[in-house]
């Protein structure tokens, strides 16, 4: 067994892998080229413990979703055309796996990691000592709103199909959505109704990360901040050490074994070694904003499943977050995004913001066509991956680093899973 790992990126994939191969035995070390965990992907997500949302968007209604948005600024999934191979591999993929039989393979997939991913939150916490308070957590479920009575219906089946995964959902009428949460009385009357999911959970995941990763340095695990990873130094079948640069000094650090949590930034780094891992970006936005009247904001994460678009309560602030935009590498943000966020909120949680004090953010996602992540060995006998969680990586970050350490420990996991091979 590999005794001396690093671990590339100390987002909230990159600290929750360095938890579990510590607790595995392995001596462990994290780069990052920001100057804090977290700071970039996992920076301002929508803050939502998502067990109850496993279907990935590559699904058969995608490409008729993706057409009825066609041109609308506000559309939750906006594609822009390039000339880039790459973009259009990746939209080919996305389309293969949108048959109805692989949807279903990786909804499973997906379910099985999420309910796995929560449990070992949950012993994650308690083990290294993470007080809910730290991170804003509210284990309160997450409420799905439907403002469509055809897609409410629809919706129902999901109901025994997450049953089947052990996930629990009950169906709320529009009434019984706002004595669930009373802050949705003032949209009540456009509800269609709701699904509940009563054991999700939301938070920060940023300072979620923090929180870990200061229980990890205080057990021995080494943080290297602002280190620009220039490359991975492959030869032999084997990556030899991993070249960072941080200010005009480039160093080269070496190891057992090097696991990528990269985000979307892996590409740059595997391209070059031959490394054929189909992560694209897939650009979100997000609005946070100080409660100005606690009574107008949710007790509880909702997610709009018309507009897919979360809100999630962190303490004293809102978070509102959504859209995916495939497009380009760029984090700049388009203001009629957050306008279309701050509109959603003075028309479904009117007074709830200070509207005049709001943060806007926007994050690149590593999106898998099929939405499974990527965890397991690469082509080079001891790189790792555990990546490629696009939307999910909060829900699904505990899950898949248990996975991977029991992988890398050469254990069989407790999950089934349909793990990544070179």
């Amino acid at each position: 067994m590999s005794k001396k790992v690093i671990v590339l990126g100390a987002g909230i994939t990159g600290v929750t892998t360095a938890w579990f191969l510590r607790q595995a035995g392995f001596e462990v070390s994290v780069v990052d080229r920001q100057e804090s965990p977290a700071q970039e992907t996992s920076f301002a997500n929508g803050g939502q413990v998502s067990v109850s949302h496993p279907e990935p968007w590559a699904n058969p209604s995608a490409p008729w979703v993706a057409l009825r948005w066609l041109g609308r600024a506000d559309a939750p999934l906006k594609w822009q055309p390039r000339f880039d191979w790459a973009q259009w591999q990746w939209i080919a993929r996305f389309l293969r796996e949108c048959l109805p039989w692989r949807t279903r393979r990786n909804t499973a997939a997906i379910a099985a990691l999420a309910v796995h991913s929560l449990s070992e939150l949950r012993r994650l916490r308690q083990a290294a000592g993470i007080a809910e308070e730290a991170y804003d957590a509210r284990a309160r479920g997450i409420l799905h709103l439907f403002f469509e009575r055809a897609s409410f219906r629809q919706a129902q089946t999901r109901v025994g199909e997450l049953a089947h995964f052990g996930i629990e959902l009950r169906s709320l009428t529009a009434e019984q959505c706002a004595q669930t949460e009373p802050a949705l009385a003032a949209c009540v009357s456009r509800l269609a109704g709701g699904l509940y999911a009563p054991h999700d959970e939301s938070g920060d995941a940023m300072r979620f990360s923090q929180a870990l990763a200061e229980a990890l340095a205080a057990n021995g695990v080494r943080f290297h901040y602002g280190a620009h990873i220039e490359r991975l130094c492959a030869s032999g079948g084997r990556i030899g050490g991993i070249d960072i640069r941080r200010a005009n000094a480039v160093e080269t650090l070496s190891a057992d074994a090097f696991v990528v949590c990269l985000a979307s930034d892996g590409r740059r780094l595997l391209r070059p070694i031959g490394e054929n891992v189909p992560i694209f970006p897939l650009k979100g936005y997000s609005m946070t904003a100080p409660i100005r009247d606690a009574a107008c904001a949710p007790q509880m994460s909702l997610t709009d499943e018309s507009r897919r678009i979360v809100c999630s309560r962190l303490g004293n602030r809102l978070r509102v977050a959504g859209t995916a935009e495939l497009n380009d590498d760029s984090l700049t943000i388009d203001p009629a995004r957050i306008a279309a966020m701050q509109e959603w909120v003075e028309l479904r949680l009117p007074g709830a913001i200070d509207p005049g004090n709001v943060t806007p953010w926007a994050g690149l996602r590593p999106m898998m066509p099929g939405g499974v992540p990527v965890i397991g060995r690469g082509h080079h006998a001891n790189l790792w991956f555990n990546t490629g969680h696009g939307t999910l990586g909060w829900t699904l970050s505990c899950g898949s680093a248990s996975v991977l350490a029991a992988l890398m420990r050469g254990e069989r996991p407790v999950v089934q899973f349909p793990v990544w091979g070179g």
